[in-house]
């Protein structure tokens, strides 16, 4: 785990705005509203859990609004806390890293993060502060600016996730599952640089296992495959219902075919 930081507190600034997605709020607020205005219906009802790609909005962006779409919902007013775990791609670390600040900002402007949910993972020794893998991060960012599209007040939990085994995540998770009123995010892309062809074959199988609940992912088969692999952990324990809401590969949406990344989006969901 790397070296906590010396400073608690204050705002984490926003890294990958005009990389990932627009810079200016009017510009991300216009395409957000294309990304989430292109699908269909508004979900009949709540996930309880989300795992969505992460790459910029050009490429990866249409599949993940097919998963925050199923928070427009008028119950989505109650979700209060988002628990969002992603691969730290920058700092190669062990464990689970919380940031020490207050606040995560983006151009929308500033979401506090759950100090509770931060406290009870530490003293439990499942996490750990260490600002460094979220400062440049964007696996957790990008997701952000689409919860302040589709929620009111809530706060976040950010979590970057580097080695870690399935149990560990699971626990975590636990530990902060709390009930209607707190949504978990996932974030994790699928395969990485094979052709569109033989991404779809790959993803595919991905996909199937992570309907079916495997948590045995590797990170050739999905990049946030330790976070994921938490997350199914608990979906059998507790039963979750997991849809396939949309997969395509950067070839389907603005890139080439020759080299490209899957994604995929899933909800997940109590049963009735």
């Amino acid at each position: 785990m790397p070296a906590p930081s010396k400073e608690p507190g204050g705002v984490r600034p926003a890294s990958a705005a005009g990389l990932y997605y627009p810079k200016d709020a009017d510009g991300l607020r216009c395409a957000l509203q294309t990304l989430l205005g292109n699908g269909g219906k508004t979900a009949a009802r709540l996930p309880k859990a989300l795992v969505v790609p992460h790459a910029g909005y050009a490429y990866s962006g249409a599949v993940a609004a097919s998963a925050f779409r199923t928070l427009e919902n008028v119950a989505a007013g109650s979700i209060r806390h988002v628990v969002l775990l992603g691969p730290s791609h920058r700092v190669k670390m062990r464990g689970l890293a919380l940031p020490s600040c207050d606040y995560f900002s983006t151009p929308f402007g500033q979401v506090p993060v759950n100090d509770e949910g931060r406290r009870r993972l530490r003293e439990l020794g499942l996490a750990g502060i260490a600002d460094a893998p979220h400062a440049l991060e964007h696996s957790l960012e990008v997701q952000v600016p689409f919860l302040q599209s589709v929620l009111t007040e809530f706060d976040l939990l950010p979590i970057a996730v580097g080695l870690a085994p399935p149990e560990q995540v699971g626990r975590a998770l636990e530990a902060v599952w709390g009930g209607p009123e707190t949504l978990i995010v996932v974030s994790s892309d699928l395969s990485h640089h094979h052709t569109h062809v033989e991404a779809q074959a790959l993803d595919q199988q991905t996909a199937k296992c992570i309907v079916e609940r495997h948590s045995d992912l590797s990170e050739s088969q999905a990049c946030g495959a330790d976070g994921i692999n938490g997350l199914m952990e608990v979906a059998r324990r507790r039963d979750l219902e997991v849809q396939l809401l949309d997969r395509r590969t950067s070839g389907d949406t603005a890139g080439d075919s020759q080299r490209v990344v899957g994604y995929g989006s899933f909800a997940l969901y109590a049963r009735d």
